[in-house]
């Protein structure tokens, strides 16, 4: 073990980080007061009964396939969008019953399993800060394919102005090079390249509240990287001067 002053080191930290589960883009974790309104629609639309069990086989690492579920169950969870089309196959041929929230741009795909979609234009802020355009998916009402649903996306809008929370905003150094930073300077038409050799992936800055991480992570470069970062960013910034302005400043010269 390598300890230095009492304390861990940070090389042992990152060891011991290699075997901790890492999180995916499909763990967006749904808002409790999401959910409860999801749950409390598919049980008054679909006559769903308080003694019918309610199942929730998806959280980070599990395996939705070992779950035992319960006779007349219905599942009413978020499940990870990239196998959607896997988890409602399985679901129809074993007769599970499922509301399932789904992928917006994507989420007919499920029709061709039999499954009903439900279209509300929803875009759903989860509890790790991603705004996701969400649909939802289901096989309790088999006589549609889909069908738009505007009291349910009334009553997500309303929900989420009123528990919208206001998320902080975190300025990070020139040395912090993230997904929207680079994004930032292609949109201002500035390439840039960081080298391997000059930059570590990182997830968070130890300055940063516990339990706090940078969106999307982030890569932490060289200070001669940081540098061109930051020039880039100043190039990127700066405002150039208009014709008028230009004139003026001829007339000036005189």
């Amino acid at each position: 073990m390598i300890i230095q002053d009492g304390l861990f080191t940070d090389e042992y930290k990152e060891f011991v980080d290699k075997f901790k589960p890492k999180r995916t883009t499909d763990d967006c974790y749904t808002p409790e007061p999401v959910y409860n309104l999801i749950l409390d629609y598919v049980r008054q639309r679909y006559d769903i009964s308080e003694d019918t069990e309610i199942v929730r086989p998806f959280w980070p690492g599990g395996d939705y396939l070992a779950y035992d579920y319960p006779p007349s169950c219905c599942v009413i969870d978020n499940p990870p969008f990239s196998i959607l089309s896997e988890i409602v196959k399985t679901y129809q041929e074993k007769k599970i019953r499922f509301f399932l929230f789904a992928p917006y741009l994507t989420c007919m795909n499920v029709t061709k399993y039999g499954a009903t979609v439900i279209i509300t234009g929803s875009s759903i802020i989860y509890e790790n800060g991603a705004e996701v355009p969400t649909a939802f998916c289901t096989n309790l009402e088999p006589e549609n394919a889909a069908r738009s649903d505007p009291e349910l996306a009334q009553a997500i809008k309303i929900l989420q102005t009123k528990d919208k929370k206001e998320l902080p905003k975190y300025r990070y150094p020139a040395a912090v090079v993230t997904a929207t930073s680079l994004g930032y300077l292609a949109g201002k038409g500035i390439g840039i390249s960081v080298p391997a050799s000059e930059a570590v992936f990182i997830r968070k800055l130890d300055a940063m509240p516990s339990g706090k991480g940078i969106f999307g992570s982030a890569l932490l470069v060289s200070q001669a990287q940081a540098q061109a970062q930051a020039q880039a960013q100043a190039q990127a910034q700066e405002f150039s001067l208009s014709p008028r302005e230009k004139f003026i400043q001829e007339e000036l010269a005189r």
